[in-house]
Protein backbone atom coordinates (compact mmCIF):
# COMPACT_ATOMS: atom_id res chain seq x y z
CA UNK A 1 0.00 0.00 0.00
CA UNK A 2 1.40 3.37 -0.91
CA UNK A 3 1.88 6.40 0.99
CA UNK A 4 -1.35 8.68 1.53
CA UNK A 5 -2.41 11.82 2.64
CA UNK A 6 -5.33 10.74 4.88
CA UNK A 7 -5.21 7.05 6.43
CA UNK A 8 -7.45 4.59 4.53
CA UNK A 9 -7.28 2.26 7.88
CA UNK A 10 -7.63 4.83 10.09
CA UNK A 11 -8.82 7.96 7.83
CA UNK A 12 -6.16 10.31 10.01
CA UNK A 13 -4.10 12.98 8.10
CA UNK A 14 -0.90 11.14 8.51
CA UNK A 15 0.84 13.93 6.23
CA UNK A 16 -0.36 16.51 8.55
CA UNK A 17 0.56 15.10 11.52
CA UNK A 18 4.40 14.05 10.61
CA UNK A 19 4.54 17.48 9.02
CA UNK A 20 3.71 18.68 13.09
CA UNK A 21 5.56 16.34 14.41
CA UNK A 22 8.99 17.47 12.19
CA UNK A 23 8.13 20.81 13.03
CA UNK A 24 8.01 20.83 16.74
CA UNK A 25 11.20 18.58 16.62
CA UNK A 26 12.84 21.66 14.19
CA UNK A 27 11.66 24.46 15.16
CA UNK A 28 13.28 25.23 18.73
CA UNK A 29 16.89 24.35 16.91
CA UNK A 30 16.23 26.64 13.85
CA UNK A 31 14.89 29.04 16.74
CA UNK A 32 18.37 28.83 18.36
CA UNK A 33 20.30 28.84 14.57
CA UNK A 34 18.85 32.02 13.95
CA UNK A 35 19.12 34.03 17.29
CA UNK A 36 22.86 32.89 17.25
CA UNK A 37 22.96 33.61 13.78
CA UNK A 38 21.64 37.20 14.06
CA UNK A 39 23.42 38.15 17.04
CA UNK A 40 27.23 36.59 15.44
CA UNK A 41 25.93 39.32 12.19
CA UNK A 42 25.34 42.15 14.37
CA UNK A 43 28.68 41.73 16.03
CA UNK A 44 30.46 41.73 12.37
CA UNK A 45 28.38 44.88 11.79
CA UNK A 46 29.78 46.41 14.99
CA UNK A 47 33.07 45.71 14.20
CA UNK A 48 33.22 47.04 10.38
CA UNK A 49 31.71 50.47 12.66
CA UNK A 50 34.59 50.02 15.32
CA UNK A 51 37.23 49.75 12.77
CA UNK A 52 35.77 52.80 10.84
CA UNK A 53 35.41 54.93 14.01
CA UNK A 54 39.08 53.71 14.89
CA UNK A 55 40.52 54.70 11.48
CA UNK A 56 38.36 58.08 11.06
CA UNK A 57 40.43 58.83 14.97
CA UNK A 58 43.71 57.11 13.38
CA UNK A 59 42.93 59.98 10.48
CA UNK A 60 42.91 63.20 13.08
CA UNK A 61 46.29 61.90 14.48
CA UNK A 62 48.23 62.53 11.07
CA UNK A 63 49.06 66.63 11.87
CA UNK A 64 49.58 66.15 15.27
CA UNK A 65 52.23 63.82 14.82
CA UNK A 66 54.37 65.80 12.20
CA UNK A 67 56.41 68.39 13.96
CA UNK A 68 56.41 70.80 11.52
CA UNK A 69 52.34 71.24 12.21
CA UNK A 70 53.49 73.46 15.56
CA UNK A 71 56.42 75.34 13.96
CA UNK A 72 53.92 77.06 11.30
CA UNK A 73 53.74 80.70 10.49
CA UNK A 74 51.30 82.78 9.54
CA UNK A 75 51.33 86.46 7.95
CA UNK A 76 49.66 89.76 8.66
CA UNK A 77 49.77 92.65 6.41
CA UNK A 78 48.93 96.22 7.45
CA UNK A 79 47.40 97.09 3.80
CA UNK A 80 46.96 94.26 1.29
CA UNK A 81 46.40 96.31 -1.79
CA UNK A 82 49.49 96.31 -3.14
CA UNK A 83 51.16 92.36 -2.10
CA UNK A 84 49.84 89.40 -0.32
CA UNK A 85 52.27 86.63 1.20
CA UNK A 86 52.44 83.11 2.52
CA UNK A 87 55.04 81.67 5.27
CA UNK A 88 56.28 78.37 5.43
CA UNK A 89 58.39 76.68 9.06
CA UNK A 90 61.41 78.36 7.67
CA UNK A 91 59.92 81.99 8.64
CA UNK A 92 61.55 83.86 11.34
CA UNK A 93 58.94 85.70 13.56
CA UNK A 94 59.19 89.17 13.30
CA UNK A 95 57.63 92.76 11.05
CA UNK A 96 59.30 93.90 7.88
CA UNK A 97 58.41 96.96 6.16
CA UNK A 98 57.68 95.94 2.22
CA UNK A 99 57.37 98.70 -0.63
CA UNK A 100 56.15 98.29 -4.23
CA UNK A 101 57.85 100.76 -6.99
CA UNK A 102 57.11 98.50 -10.45
CA UNK A 103 55.22 95.41 -11.01
CA UNK A 104 57.04 92.96 -13.49
CA UNK A 105 55.85 92.95 -17.16
CA UNK A 106 55.54 91.11 -20.07
CA UNK A 107 56.56 92.24 -23.73
CA UNK A 108 54.34 92.58 -26.15
CA UNK A 109 55.29 93.46 -30.18
CA UNK A 110 52.99 94.10 -33.26
CA UNK A 111 53.86 92.71 -36.66
CA UNK A 112 53.15 95.49 -39.25
CA UNK A 113 49.79 96.10 -40.06
CA UNK A 114 47.93 94.17 -43.12
CA UNK A 115 45.13 95.14 -45.03
CA UNK A 116 43.08 92.48 -44.64
CA UNK A 117 43.72 89.57 -42.03
CA UNK A 118 42.35 87.18 -43.85
CA UNK A 119 44.68 87.49 -46.88
CA UNK A 120 47.25 84.88 -48.11
CA UNK A 121 51.22 86.29 -46.63
CA UNK A 122 53.28 84.14 -48.34
CA UNK A 123 55.34 80.84 -47.73
CA UNK A 124 58.14 80.36 -45.52
CA UNK A 125 58.86 79.70 -41.50
CA UNK A 126 58.68 81.82 -38.68
CA UNK A 127 60.46 81.17 -35.59
CA UNK A 128 59.31 82.64 -32.09
CA UNK A 129 61.78 82.54 -29.15
CA UNK A 130 61.68 83.58 -25.30
CA UNK A 131 64.18 83.23 -22.37
CA UNK A 132 66.60 80.62 -24.30
CA UNK A 133 63.83 78.66 -26.08
CA UNK A 134 62.12 78.59 -29.63
CA UNK A 135 59.49 76.84 -31.65
CA UNK A 136 59.40 77.33 -35.02
CA UNK A 137 55.51 77.55 -37.13
CA UNK A 138 55.62 76.93 -40.91
CA UNK A 139 53.64 79.63 -42.62
CA UNK A 140 52.18 77.11 -45.80
CA UNK A 141 50.53 79.05 -49.02
CA UNK A 142 47.40 80.67 -48.46
CA UNK A 143 47.55 81.27 -44.89
CA UNK A 144 46.86 84.52 -43.78
CA UNK A 145 47.42 86.28 -40.43
CA UNK A 146 44.26 84.60 -38.64
CA UNK A 147 46.01 81.35 -39.96
CA UNK A 148 49.33 82.00 -38.41
CA UNK A 149 48.11 83.46 -34.84
CA UNK A 150 45.34 79.80 -34.59
CA UNK A 151 49.18 78.16 -35.74
CA UNK A 152 51.04 79.81 -32.80
CA UNK A 153 48.54 79.46 -29.83
CA UNK A 154 48.31 75.83 -30.53
CA UNK A 155 51.63 74.92 -31.44
CA UNK A 156 52.36 72.43 -29.08
CA UNK A 157 55.98 73.25 -28.13
CA UNK A 158 54.85 76.75 -28.03
CA UNK A 159 57.43 78.15 -25.13
CA UNK A 160 54.99 80.85 -23.87
CA UNK A 161 53.98 83.36 -26.78
CA UNK A 162 50.32 84.11 -26.90
CA UNK A 163 48.97 85.54 -30.21
CA UNK A 164 45.83 87.84 -30.76
CA UNK A 165 44.83 90.11 -34.00
CA UNK A 166 44.03 93.66 -32.76
CA UNK A 167 42.16 95.79 -35.48
CA UNK A 168 43.70 99.33 -35.00
CA UNK A 169 43.49 102.65 -37.68
CA UNK A 170 46.10 101.26 -39.73
CA UNK A 171 45.07 98.12 -39.68
CA UNK A 172 45.05 94.46 -38.66
CA UNK A 173 48.13 93.78 -36.49
CA UNK A 174 49.64 90.37 -34.76
CA UNK A 175 49.80 91.06 -31.30
CA UNK A 176 52.41 88.62 -29.49
CA UNK A 177 53.00 88.85 -25.50
CA UNK A 178 55.39 87.14 -23.53
CA UNK A 179 53.39 84.37 -21.11
CA UNK A 180 56.45 84.79 -19.04
CA UNK A 181 57.43 88.69 -17.37
CA UNK A 182 60.74 90.30 -16.91
CA UNK A 183 63.51 92.01 -19.27
CA UNK A 184 65.30 88.75 -19.76
CA UNK A 185 61.84 87.29 -20.87
CA UNK A 186 62.02 89.00 -24.41
CA UNK A 187 60.22 87.45 -27.67
CA UNK A 188 62.04 87.16 -31.00
CA UNK A 189 60.87 86.72 -33.86
CA UNK A 190 62.76 85.70 -37.05
CA UNK A 191 60.89 85.30 -40.48
CA UNK A 192 61.81 83.30 -43.62
CA UNK A 193 60.43 83.73 -46.73
CA UNK A 194 60.24 80.55 -49.30
CA UNK A 195 58.43 81.49 -52.30
CA UNK A 196 60.90 84.15 -53.45
CA UNK A 197 58.54 87.05 -52.11
CA UNK A 198 59.01 89.17 -49.10
CA UNK A 199 55.46 89.09 -47.49
CA UNK A 200 56.44 87.00 -44.16
CA UNK A 201 59.51 89.24 -43.76
CA UNK A 202 57.49 92.48 -44.07
CA UNK A 203 54.91 91.62 -42.59
CA UNK A 204 57.02 90.55 -38.89
CA UNK A 205 59.07 93.22 -39.19
CA UNK A 206 58.24 93.52 -35.08
CA UNK A 207 57.76 96.66 -33.21
CA UNK A 208 57.20 96.67 -29.23
CA UNK A 209 54.06 97.76 -27.84
CA UNK A 210 55.27 97.32 -24.25
CA UNK A 211 58.29 96.52 -22.73
CA UNK A 212 59.44 93.42 -20.54
CA UNK A 213 59.96 94.85 -17.40
CA UNK A 214 61.30 93.54 -13.87
CA UNK A 215 59.64 93.98 -10.39
CA UNK A 216 61.02 96.65 -7.67
CA UNK A 217 60.63 96.39 -4.51
CA UNK A 218 62.08 97.14 -1.31
CA UNK A 219 62.01 94.99 1.69
CA UNK A 220 63.30 96.98 5.02
CA UNK A 221 64.49 99.92 2.89
CA UNK A 222 67.02 97.02 0.64
CA UNK A 223 66.31 97.15 -3.02
CA UNK A 224 65.31 93.91 -4.44
CA UNK A 225 64.72 93.15 -8.22
CA UNK A 226 63.05 89.99 -9.53
CA UNK A 227 61.73 89.04 -12.98
CA UNK A 228 58.54 87.90 -11.77
CA UNK A 229 55.46 89.34 -9.25
CA UNK A 230 56.18 86.25 -6.78
CA UNK A 231 59.05 86.68 -5.01
CA UNK A 232 60.17 83.77 -3.08
CA UNK A 233 62.49 83.54 0.35
CA UNK A 234 63.75 87.84 -0.12
CA UNK A 235 62.56 87.39 3.74
CA UNK A 236 63.48 83.74 4.41
CA UNK A 237 60.48 81.46 4.18
CA UNK A 238 58.10 84.11 2.97
CA UNK A 239 56.58 84.26 -0.45
CA UNK A 240 55.53 87.61 -1.44
CA UNK A 241 52.96 87.90 -4.20
CA UNK A 242 53.27 91.60 -5.91
CA UNK A 243 49.88 92.87 -7.00
CA UNK A 244 49.66 96.73 -6.69
CA UNK A 245 52.66 99.44 -7.23
CA UNK A 246 53.05 102.74 -5.13
CA UNK A 247 56.14 103.58 -3.89
CA UNK A 248 54.72 106.29 -1.69
CA UNK A 249 52.73 103.60 0.10
CA UNK A 250 54.36 100.69 2.29
CA UNK A 251 53.26 97.46 3.98
CA UNK A 252 53.83 96.18 7.18
CA UNK A 253 54.42 92.08 6.98
CA UNK A 254 54.63 90.48 10.42
CA UNK A 255 55.46 86.63 10.44
CA UNK A 256 53.99 84.79 14.05
CA UNK A 257 53.65 81.39 15.09
CA UNK A 258 50.25 80.09 13.72
CA UNK A 259 48.55 79.24 17.11
CA UNK A 260 45.46 78.77 15.43
CA UNK A 261 46.33 75.70 13.01
CA UNK A 262 47.67 73.87 16.12
CA UNK A 263 44.25 75.03 18.03
CA UNK A 264 42.52 73.22 14.82
CA UNK A 265 44.59 69.98 14.66
CA UNK A 266 44.48 70.12 18.25
CA UNK A 267 39.98 70.24 18.19
CA UNK A 268 39.93 68.00 15.51
CA UNK A 269 41.29 65.24 17.58
CA UNK A 270 39.11 65.94 20.53
CA UNK A 271 36.31 66.12 18.32
CA UNK A 272 37.72 62.82 16.35
CA UNK A 273 38.11 60.75 20.07
CA UNK A 274 34.34 62.01 21.41
CA UNK A 275 33.11 60.27 18.25
CA UNK A 276 35.11 57.15 18.93
CA UNK A 277 33.99 57.16 22.37
CA UNK A 278 30.50 57.91 21.45
CA UNK A 279 29.93 54.84 19.13
CA UNK A 280 32.16 52.04 21.53
CA UNK A 281 29.50 53.76 24.08
CA UNK A 282 26.39 53.04 21.99
CA UNK A 283 27.91 49.59 21.04
CA UNK A 284 28.40 48.73 24.58
CA UNK A 285 26.07 50.71 26.51
CA UNK A 286 22.85 49.94 28.20
CA UNK A 287 20.11 51.76 26.61
CA UNK A 288 17.61 52.71 30.02
CA UNK A 289 14.28 54.08 27.53
CA UNK A 290 14.77 51.11 25.16
CA UNK A 291 15.92 48.80 27.91
CA UNK A 292 18.37 47.01 25.56
CA UNK A 293 22.07 46.73 25.98
CA UNK A 294 24.55 47.32 22.77
CA UNK A 295 25.38 44.19 21.01
CA UNK A 296 29.33 44.57 22.06
CA UNK A 297 28.30 44.93 26.00
CA UNK A 298 30.85 43.60 28.29
CA UNK A 299 33.11 42.57 25.13
CA UNK A 300 36.90 42.33 26.80
CA UNK A 301 38.14 43.89 23.30
CA UNK A 302 35.97 46.89 24.35
CA UNK A 303 37.25 47.43 27.44
CA UNK A 304 40.48 47.20 26.11
CA UNK A 305 40.36 49.82 23.80
CA UNK A 306 39.19 52.60 26.15
CA UNK A 307 41.69 51.43 28.97
CA UNK A 308 44.69 51.60 26.41
CA UNK A 309 43.34 55.10 25.16
CA UNK A 310 42.59 56.07 28.64
CA UNK A 311 45.98 54.89 29.39
CA UNK A 312 47.98 57.15 26.70
CA UNK A 313 45.77 59.84 27.54
CA UNK A 314 46.31 60.83 31.18
CA UNK A 315 50.15 59.66 30.71
CA UNK A 316 53.00 62.70 31.39
CA UNK A 317 54.95 63.52 28.34
CA UNK A 318 58.74 64.84 28.36
CA UNK A 319 59.99 67.65 26.57
CA UNK A 320 63.08 70.25 26.30
CA UNK A 321 61.19 72.25 28.81
CA UNK A 322 60.48 69.35 31.25
CA UNK A 323 57.08 67.01 31.57
CA UNK A 324 53.59 67.93 30.26
CA UNK A 325 49.99 66.16 29.89
CA UNK A 326 46.94 66.87 28.19
CA UNK A 327 45.06 68.45 31.46
CA UNK A 328 48.15 70.92 31.57
CA UNK A 329 47.42 72.88 28.02
CA UNK A 330 43.56 72.36 28.92
CA UNK A 331 42.44 69.29 27.32
CA UNK A 332 40.58 67.38 30.27
CA UNK A 333 38.28 64.03 30.45
CA UNK A 334 34.86 63.90 31.74
CA UNK A 335 32.69 61.84 33.56
CA UNK A 336 31.39 60.28 30.52
CA UNK A 337 35.06 59.36 29.33
CA UNK A 338 35.04 61.85 26.60
CA UNK A 339 37.47 65.02 26.13
CA UNK A 340 36.93 68.96 27.00
CA UNK A 341 38.73 71.78 26.03
CA UNK A 342 39.24 74.47 28.15
CA UNK A 343 39.88 77.47 25.67
CA UNK A 344 41.73 79.84 28.19
CA UNK A 345 43.97 76.98 28.91
CA UNK A 346 44.71 75.87 26.06
CA UNK A 347 45.22 79.31 24.33
CA UNK A 348 47.37 80.54 27.20
CA UNK A 349 49.34 77.17 26.26
CA UNK A 350 49.49 77.84 22.93
CA UNK A 351 51.40 81.25 23.38
CA UNK A 352 53.74 80.01 25.96
CA UNK A 353 54.48 76.26 25.57
CA UNK A 354 54.27 75.71 22.20
CA UNK A 355 57.43 73.85 22.53
CA UNK A 356 56.04 71.49 25.27
CA UNK A 357 52.95 71.24 22.95
CA UNK A 358 54.96 70.15 20.28
CA UNK A 359 57.08 67.68 22.08
CA UNK A 360 54.67 65.99 23.77
CA UNK A 361 52.38 65.45 20.66
CA UNK A 362 55.17 64.94 18.21
CA UNK A 363 57.78 63.29 19.71
CA UNK A 364 59.15 59.90 17.13
CA UNK A 365 57.34 56.81 18.83
CA UNK A 366 56.87 58.10 22.01
CA UNK A 367 54.69 61.11 21.62
CA UNK A 368 51.22 60.82 22.29
CA UNK A 369 50.22 60.98 19.05
CA UNK A 370 52.55 58.26 17.88
CA UNK A 371 51.27 55.97 20.91
CA UNK A 372 47.75 56.42 19.87
CA UNK A 373 48.29 55.92 15.89
CA UNK A 374 50.56 52.76 17.19
CA UNK A 375 47.58 51.51 19.41
CA UNK A 376 44.80 52.01 16.69
CA UNK A 377 46.81 50.19 14.35
CA UNK A 378 46.79 47.07 15.96
CA UNK A 379 43.20 47.21 15.94
CA UNK A 380 42.68 48.39 11.95
CA UNK A 381 45.40 47.04 10.44
CA UNK A 382 45.10 44.54 7.74
CA UNK A 383 44.99 40.87 9.86
CA UNK A 384 45.05 42.86 12.93
CA UNK A 385 42.98 42.44 16.00
CA UNK A 386 39.50 43.22 14.50
CA UNK A 387 39.77 41.28 11.47
CA UNK A 388 41.07 38.47 13.62
CA UNK A 389 37.61 39.22 15.60
CA UNK A 390 35.61 39.08 11.96
CA UNK A 391 37.17 35.58 11.18
CA UNK A 392 36.43 33.98 14.45
CA UNK A 393 32.88 35.45 13.86
CA UNK A 394 32.64 34.31 10.11
CA UNK A 395 33.60 30.30 11.32
CA UNK A 396 30.89 30.42 13.92
CA UNK A 397 28.78 31.52 11.13
CA UNK A 398 30.20 28.75 8.83
CA UNK A 399 29.75 26.34 11.72
CA UNK A 400 25.58 27.67 12.20
CA UNK A 401 25.59 26.63 8.26
CA UNK A 402 26.88 23.64 8.26
CA UNK A 403 24.37 22.66 12.01
CA UNK A 404 21.19 23.54 9.57
CA UNK A 405 22.48 21.73 6.85
CA UNK A 406 23.16 18.28 9.00
CA UNK A 407 19.54 19.29 11.15
CA UNK A 408 17.53 19.84 7.20
CA UNK A 409 19.31 15.95 6.89
CA UNK A 410 18.18 14.49 10.15
CA UNK A 411 14.64 15.95 10.43
CA UNK A 412 14.09 14.40 6.03
CA UNK A 413 15.45 11.01 8.01
CA UNK A 414 12.68 11.72 10.61
CA UNK A 415 10.10 12.30 8.53
CA UNK A 416 10.34 9.53 6.47
CA UNK A 417 10.04 7.27 9.70
CA UNK A 418 7.44 8.93 11.21
CA UNK A 419 5.96 8.45 7.55
CA UNK A 420 6.86 4.90 7.27
CA UNK A 421 5.76 4.14 11.32
CA UNK A 422 2.27 6.03 10.42
CA UNK A 423 1.81 4.12 7.04
CA UNK A 424 2.52 0.90 8.40
CA UNK A 425 0.40 1.57 11.47
CA UNK A 426 -2.71 2.56 9.02
CA UNK A 427 -2.10 -0.80 7.11
CA UNK A 428 -2.53 -2.64 10.64
CA UNK A 429 -5.67 -0.77 10.99
CA UNK A 430 -6.96 -1.26 7.92
CA UNK A 431 -6.56 -5.00 7.77
CA UNK A 432 -8.54 -4.92 11.47
CA UNK A 433 -10.96 -3.24 10.03
CA UNK A 434 -11.58 -5.15 7.00
CA UNK A 435 -11.34 -8.35 9.22
CA UNK A 436 -13.90 -7.06 11.52
CA UNK A 437 -16.32 -6.35 8.68
CA UNK A 438 -16.16 -9.63 7.46
CA UNK A 439 -16.58 -11.29 11.12
CA UNK A 440 -19.38 -9.01 11.12
CA UNK A 441 -21.25 -10.45 8.09
CA UNK A 442 -20.60 -14.41 8.95
CA UNK A 443 -22.02 -13.69 12.11
CA UNK A 444 -24.75 -12.23 10.57
CA UNK A 445 -25.24 -14.81 8.34
CA UNK A 446 -26.01 -17.48 10.55
CA UNK A 447 -29.34 -19.39 11.06
CA UNK A 448 -31.05 -17.79 13.69
CA UNK A 449 -29.19 -14.51 13.87
CA UNK A 450 -31.32 -11.33 13.49
CA UNK A 451 -29.20 -8.58 12.02
CA UNK A 452 -29.60 -5.54 14.22
CA UNK A 453 -31.70 -2.43 12.54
Amino acid sequence: MGLTSVGIGSGMDINGIVSALVQAESAPKVAKFDADEGKLNAEISAMGALKSALTEFQDSLEKLTDPDTFIARKVKLSNSGFISATADEKAVPGSYKVEVEQLAESQKLGSAPVVDATAALGEGTLVFGVDGEDFTVAVETGDSLETVMQKINDAEDNVGVTATIINGDNGPQLVMTSDKTGIDKQITVTATDTDGGTGLADTFTMTELSAAKDAVLYVDGLKVTSSSNTVDNVITGVSITLTDADLSKSTQLTVSADSDAVKSSVEGFVESYNELMDTISNMSGYDADTKKAGILQGDSMIRSIQSQLRGVLSSSYDSEDGSTMLANIGVKTTQQGTLEIDDKILNSALENDMTQIKDMFSTEDTGLAARLDGLVETYVQTGGTIDSRDETLDNQISRITDSREQLTRKMVSYEARLLKQFNAMDLVVANLSAQSADLTSRLASLPGVVPKK
